[in-house]
């Protein structure tokens, strides 16, 4: 029987490509977003999807309740949806907080206590998405910093008290992902572009597939004793410190 996995932010960006990833993997994936299913997923046999605002609590309940009903269980959850961008620290009031909070951070508590009656059953995983600006400070994202950081916590802690129940939890941390905004950003903004693509060892943009490959990996039997890890997936942006000098021309 094909595992189930729910995939929250699945229409755009990240989660898109762990969605196609998973469903590549050979996985049956239920999709959630504010926005319709993405066109190339819309008519494939083992993909359904939820138009859901996960800032409301009913709303994460019905979106469990139909992903439980569609496939009868639930081996995964990867918690991705979430909002990105942010302004530095005296620009940032405090709806900004709570608005940040209540998208990264609320439906993560949410989705995991809804999950884990299916994922006990299951000996299944939580893979939740974190960020390499989780990892480190980073001067820019006052409400954006913290909530991820609440997510590595978040994913800590539940790894903790869950293992027993043979449930894992881990989670992903991202570095500068492609989108076109990104793209965008990175040829107009020759700041942004020195600090996420020259300062990062590997010099380049990572592709969501490429986070998808990690929580694939991570949901799967394969990482069956690793619990409560973070993974950067950030070509290194987040230890780079003292990078090689540019060779002579």
């Amino acid at each position: 029987m094909k595992r189930t996995v729910m995939v929250t932010g699945s229409s755009q960006g990240v989660g898109l490509g762990i969605a196609r990833v998973f469903l590549n993997h050979g996985w049956r994936v239920f999709g959630v977003d504010q926005k319709p299913a993405e066109a190339s997923l819309q008519s494939h046999e083992d993909y359904q999807h939820a138009v859901a605002d996960l800032r409301d609590v009913k709303a994460c309940e019905t979106v469990m309740e139909s992903c439980l009903a569609g496939s009868g269980k639930l081996d995964a959850l990867v918690n991705n949806a979430g909002l990105g961008n942010a302004r530095g620290f005296l620009e940032t009031s405090d709806e900004d907080y709570d608005r940040y909070y209540d998208i990264n951070v609320r439906p993560v508590i949410r989705l995991c206590r809804l999950a884990l009656p299916a994922l006990k059953q299951s000996q299944g995983s939580i893979v939740n998405i974190a960020s390499a600006f989780g990892l480190i400070g980073a001067a820019g994202s006052a409400a954006y910093v913290p909530t991820k950081f609440a997510v590595v916590g978040i994913t800590k802690m539940l790894a903790t008290e869950f293992g027993r129940d043979g449930i894992r939890v881990n989670a992903v941390a991202p570095g500068l992902i492609w989108s076109p905004g990104t793209d965008e950003r990175i040829r107009t903004n020759a700041w942004w572009h020195r600090m996420m693509i020259e300062e990062c060892p590997l010099g380049r943009v990572g592709q969501p597939e490429e986070i998808g490959e990690a929580c694939a990996f991570l949901a799967s039997r394969a990482a069956s004793f690793i619990n409560g890890a973070i993974l950067p997936v950030d070509g290194g942006w987040s230890i780079a410190k003292f990078l090689p000098l540019p060779a002579e021309a």
